[in-house]
């Protein structure tokens, strides 16, 4: 599962970096906020996860690590999606979706949390 979270990671990057280059060459700049969200909560928290995943494997056996996938890779989509099309005033209705992502997003991170305070092995002296 480590090498799955670190595989997506880099699709996050890909994505938020060439979302910065079109703001870039567009000069609009409005749509920060998405950029920057999925450079951090795709790119750079998902490869975090990744790694620590992938050094404690006893970390990834269990439920809580695919229920953080799936939540984190199923809200964090809708929510970058539907903040842009609030932004872009498409229709005020993205704003709870939004909401939505962010809350699918935020209980993936609190499976992560949980597992990782639940199922670390402690240090050997």
């Amino acid at each position: 599962m480590g090498t799955t979270f670190l595989k997506i990671s880099v699709v996050y990057f890909m994505i938020g970096i060439s979302f910065g280059l079109y703001m870039s060459f567009t000069h609009v700049f409005s749509l920060t906020s998405v950029h920057v969200h999925v450079n951090l909560l795709g790119w750079m928290s998902l490869a975090l996860n990744g790694i620590i995943y992938h050094l404690y494997p006893n970390l990834e056996a269990n439920a809580l690590a695919k229920y953080h996938f799936w939540l984190h890779n199923i809200g964090l989509p809708v929510m970058m999606i539907a903040i842009a099309l609030a932004i872009l005033g498409v229709h005020p209705i993205f704003f709870p979706i939004a909401t939505f992502g962010g809350l699918a997003t935020l209980i993936g991170i609190f499976c992560f949390g949980f597992n990782v305070l639940r199922n670390m092995p402690k240090r050997q002296a």
